[in-house]
């Protein structure tokens, strides 16, 4: 995987590549913990069985909340925002 900022990311797994545009954000206010929110939300794809493709759409909105505010806590529940998303 391949985090790319505004630009969202790419997975590659053997011949498959799949794009991932970023997640819906209205402003960017602190980066804090971008990476590390993006790689949880792919891990957790990923070792729930879910596709690559969707691991990549988990990880970009795990990101895109923690970029929305000041500290590298969700303010909104990550289970309730993949839902949304009809990723849960």
């Amino acid at each position: 995987m391949l985090t790319r900022s505004a630009k969202g990311s790419i997975v590659v797994s053997g011949a498959a590549r799949h794009e991932i545009a970023p997640a819906p954000l209205a402003r960017v206010v602190d980066t804090t913990g971008a990476g590390d929110l993006y790689a949880s939300g792919f891990l957790y794809g990923v070792t729930h069985g879910r596709p690559l493709a969707e691991c990549g759409r988990l990880g970009s909105l795990c990101a895109a909340e923690i970029i929305s505010h000041i500290g590298a806590r969700p303010e909104t529940p990550l289970k309730e925002l993949a839902a949304a998303a009809g990723l849960g």
